[in-house]
């Protein structure tokens, strides 16, 4: 160019267009790039692999795997509970091992070894405190949600010397949790609100308490009795009249059938006033009034329950079965009070898990390596994929629920 070449520039009123627009481009980028590495955690889960010792984050949205986390030791029997931003999942396996994995992350950012032999846990209310409930050595744990630093330690040590395994563990008011000990047949209520100094209140329990739940309300802990025919409650608004017995000698005068697993209570199997709670050794489900304790009625069933878990609504009550029928599931109308499907989703179905509306429940089809997902409505399989061995499934909207 000629340095007599003289520089035509665009007219002001040309540059009163393009300006603007040069901003808003510069404005768009600057504003829409990270939006494509930032997801909400409301609809994310794990599927606990346990023969690997790994589990799968899963999204429900689209029904899909988005990675695997291993390295999570032994993770028989397995149970999750989620920090209160969903974002972190604590998971307990039976070697003792507590992991918090960071599921936008995908990656293992916590990992202490608390005890031999441990049988879940739950978190405080406010988040702060995550309990680990242990079979050996038997009592429960206290720690820092944020660090697993240990807080307290609570052995299960009766009077008499004995220690005993600790089940039924759920997160009450405050920073309080409750539980039950085996073989002291005890329900303890442990407060956390100065770990220093956790204080423990202590109450009759029964014949071998095996599992419990805390009703959705928070209101009332009811643990099942392997030992004897029945359960107890503990009234938690009035926990100084002690625990009572219900259902006591449900199976009076029946022979009992062996039992192939024990049942679970964990569920939140209450709907519409009325507790369903699977019978030990028995092809029944058992249905209690929730005003007064006592038992109304009884479903037959394929075989021995092992969930019988409440669609959220209400409506329906979802129940599987131990071996040798373990690849049926049963769903109960709780109006009719009748069974009204009966389906063959897979082989081995060891957990059921609802979406928080209740339109879908997905299930571990452990014999068939696969999770298998229902339309609750159509009762229609609407997707599914692999897995390998998949035992528990486990959704973060459990962080926004007592008792799980």
């Amino acid at each position: 160019m000629s340095s007599q070449t003289k520089v035509r520039l665009a007219p002001p009123a040309l540059w009163a267009v393009i300006l603007p627009a040069i901003v808003w481009l510069l404005s768009a980028c600057s504003s829409f790039g990270p939006v494509a590495h930032v997801r909400g955690t409301g609809d994310l889960g794990v599927v606990i692999e346990r023969a690997d010792g790994r589990v799968k984050v899963i999204e429900t949205s689209g029904r899909s795997v988005l990675a695997t986390v291993d390295g999570l030791g032994d993770l028989s029997h397995a149970s999750v509970v989620f920090s209160r931003d969903a974002r972190y999942a604590f998971v307990f396996g039976r070697d003792g091992g507590l992991t918090k994995v960071d599921l936008l992350e995908a990656k293992i950012v916590g990992r202490v070894l608390q005890a031999g032999n441990s049988i879940g846990g739950s978190i405080s209310h406010d988040g702060r405190i995550v309990v680990a409930q242990n079979y050996a050595p038997g009592g429960v744990k206290a720690f820092d949600a944020n660090t697993l630093e240990l807080l307290a330690e609570v052995p299960a040590i009766t009077e008499d010397g004995r220690r005993s395994k600790v089940v039924g563990l759920a997160d009450l008011s405050g920073r309080r949790f409750i539980y039950s000990l085996f073989e002291a047949g005890e329900i303890w209520i442990t407060d956390f609100s100065d770990p220093t100094n956790p204080q423990t209140q202590r109450f009759a329990g029964g014949n071998q308490p095996y599992d419990a739940l805390v009703t959705p309300d928070g209101r009332h802990y009811i643990a099942g009795l392997f030992g004897e025919d029945g359960l107890a409650r503990l009234d938690l608004w009035n926990p100084e009249q002690g625990s009572r017995k219900i259902l006591s000698g449900y199976g009076k005068g029946q022979e009992p059938l062996p039992v192939y697993k024990m049942p679970h209570l964990r569920g939140w199997s209450v709907a519409g006033g009325r507790a369903y709670l699977p019978a030990i050794g028995r092809h029944e489900v058992l249905v209690v009034d929730t005003d007064t304790w006592q038992e109304v009625g009884r479903i037959p069933v394929r075989s021995q329950p092992v969930f019988a878990m409440a669609r959220p609504d209400g409506r329906e009550i979802w129940v599987n079965f131990a071996f040798p029928d373990n690849g049926w599931v049963q769903v109960i109308d709780t109006v009719s009070g009748k069974v009204t499907h009966t389906l063959q989703p897979g082989r081995g179905i060891l957990h059921m898990e609802f979406l928080s509306k209740g339109y879908e429940v997905w299930m571990s089809a452990r014999d068939d390596n696969k999770v298998v997902i229902y339309d609750t409505a159509t009762k229609q399989q609407v997707g599914g994929f692999e897995s390998a061995s998949p035992s528990g499934i486990f959704f973060t909207t459990r962080a926004a629920r007592t008792g799980f």
